[in-house]
């Protein structure tokens, strides 16, 4: 999605508290994929976690991270994964059930290649969708670095 969509319609990942910290509820698939991370007690910690996962993973979607107080986790319950559509003025359009259940990125795709039937959508603003969220959420700006 984020290939097909990415250069008209602005995706954003949230890193939130860690959903199966190593010190916590680790599971099995995380020591396979090597994603042990312990619970971090600072924002800059989590940060920290953020950007590792991005240069480990070459994640290419654009990473903000909640600070350790959580507000944006206490403000859009995404705990400990959730999908939501937010337009430019910030009214939120879809709102997916928590993962790992209801976690269904297929319902996205859906939504996107029927607001956008060619692939194209209108121009994007250039961070409209941080800013929001950041305005929200009482967000920092703290992003984890792309590369």
């Amino acid at each position: 999605m984020y290939r097909r969509y990415g250069d008209s319609v602005r995706f954003l990942t949230l890193y939130i508290k860690e959903a199966h910290p190593t010190d916590e509820w680790q599971m099995d698939s995380n020591e396979k994929e090597q994603v042990c991370y312990p619970q971090p007690k600072t924002t800059a910690e989590r940060v920290a976690i953020a950007n590792d996962f991005v240069k480990r993973f070459h994640y290419e979607i654009p990473m903000a991270v909640d600070p350790i107080e959580n507000p944006a986790n206490a403000l859009y319950a995404g705990w400990p994964e959730r999908f939501y559509i937010v337009d430019e003025k910030g009214v939120i359009l879809y709102k997916g059930k928590p993962g790992p259940f209801g976690y269904h990125p297929e319902e996205i795709e859906a939504w996107l290649s029927s607001r956008f039937p060619s692939g194209e959508a209108p121009a994007k603003s250039s961070r409209n969708s941080l800013r929001l969220l950041q305005r929200n959420a009482r967000i920092a700006a703290l992003t984890a670095s792309s590369r």
